[in-house]
């Protein structure tokens, strides 16, 4: 076999934190390969870069997730033994159930509860002098998760809710106080929807049968047990999460129409599904997740190289989606470019790649999209407001990252709201065929 490039260290885990999003990308380059060795956490590593390396990566026969997921990640992001690191029967039972969720009434329902907080809190926007987008967003999709779900939230405790589930996401690629925050919030959120799982089993909390929080309270596992109601109500955060974490986006997604008026006003004037390539190029464009781990389930031979079973290995995400040879111009901001995408699995990979219902593949992502669109509609041509002066920058090397200042407007002023949600905004969603 040929021999792959490997870096000659005790260990890079430093090197990583002060690299962040790049660190893949950086040694794909200085070594020209698409494949080397190095060491993290003390262990050795492979890392793999690209679409054919994504290919690979998510073929369930050759990787697993048993074992790549570090416990500081479970208990902080995920949730201990989450369906994230299941394999095999027992994750394709599981997935089955959140894609059973995933259907375009069930999409049509986040997009109108969607609508109606956007127009609530534009009204609200309007009476205060400066609006911390990032934050008043978080609140937003909180109150939209738990309205989705059938998860009671009480008034008063809305922002508490939004930062402990953003504090989940913060912790993912931090150390010390970030990362002990995130530990906090998880164990404040697992004990909440706890309560509320074992209210809905004994019938003191009515939801809609069909609900997502009825689907998770009576979920049974592959053996056919009903999960326990801790793991249920990982799963239900699961859930929930995500969708608070879709804030991240939305905020680049107004940094990105500040800094591209032009697109602003195509999105204003509903241009043909020029709301969604947008949507696409945020997703592609700014830095969300790094990397994503996996280990080699059986032997295998692939790039010049022998994989042998038990071996850690990241797939590069961020690199993935700058990468030249997939993405032309791979640094310029260019929504045109999905004009004419083909829609591979294994390209455009901001939440995982391959199928969504048999792989690992983010079952939200469609969730993410279609939120972002009603979103960017929303910013672009029901209201105006002021961008002032503030550090918009984000840095490569903070996982993960946002814009410095999270994205202050002022001057907010509604502009011919709508009063009902566009059913064709999930005309390409791929549920309506699949699901």
């Amino acid at each position: 076999m040929t021999t792959i490039p490997q870096e000659k260290v005790l260990d890079n885990s430093i090197r990583l934190l002060l690299e962040g999003f790049p660190f893949i990308q950086n040694r794909v380059e200085r070594f020209n390969s698409n494949i080397f060795k190095t060491r993290i956490l003390f262990q050795n590593v492979i890392c793999l870069h690209g679409e054919e390396a994504a290919k690979i990566f998510y073929d369930p026969d050759k990787f697993m997730r048993l074992g790549a997921i570090p416990n500081r990640i479970q208990n902080t992001l995920m949730g201990k033994d989450a369906i994230q690191t299941l394999d095999g029967a027992a994750h394709l039972h599981r997935k089955a159930m959140f894609m059973s969720l995933m259907t375009p009434d069930s999409l049509h329902q986040i997009n109108r509860l969607m609508s109606q907080q956007w127009q609530r809190y534009i009204k609200k926007w309007e009476q205060m002098e400066q609006v911390v987008l990032f934050e008043e967003v978080q609140d937003l999709l909180c109150r939209v998760a738990c309205a989705w779900t059938g998860v009671p939230l009480k008034e008063k405790e809305v922002r508490k809710r939004a930062q402990d589930f953003t504090a989940m996401v913060d912790a993912f690629g931090a150390v010390g106080p970030r990362h002990m925050r995130g530990r906090k919030a998880r164990k404040r959120a697992e004990k909440w929807i706890e309560k509320v799982i074992q209210q809905i089993r004994k019938g003191d909390l009515e939801v809609p049968d069909g609900s997502p929080a009825h689907v998770m309270a009576f979920h049974r596992d592959h053996d056919d047990n009903l999960l326990d109601k801790h793991m249920a109500a990982v799963e239900l955060i699961n859930l929930l999460r995500p969708i608070v974490a879709i804030a991240t986006y939305i905020t680049f997604g107004a940094l990105a129409m500040h800094d591209h008026p032009v697109a602003q006003r195509k999105i204003a004037d509903d241009e043909e599904n020029y709301v969604e390539w947008f949507v696409q190029e945020v997703r592609r464009f700014y830095p969300f997740g790094p990397f994503l781990g996996n280990r080699v389930k059986n032997d295998f031979s692939w790039g010049g190289h022998d994989f042998k079973k038990g071996t850690l290995v990241f797939l590069d995400i961020y690199g993935t989606l700058h990468d030249p040879n997939i993405w032309e111009h791979p640094h310029e901001f260019y929504p045109y470019r999905f004009k004419h995408w083909k829609g591979s699995p294994f390209d455009l990979i901001p939440q995982g790649g391959g199928d969504h219902f048999s792989g690992h593949r983010c079952a939200g992502e469609w969730v993410t999209i279609e939120a972002m669109k009603v979103s960017m509609v929303y910013l672009a041509k029901h209201m105006t407001y002021e961008v002032p002066q503030q550090d918009l920058s984000y840095s490569l090397v903070r996982m993960p990252t946002r814009p410095k200042s999270n994205f202050i407007i002022t001057n907010v002023k509604a502009n011919e709201l709508p009063t009902q949600v566009d059913r064709t905004v999930l005309s390409k969603c791929p549920f309506h065929h699949t699901a």
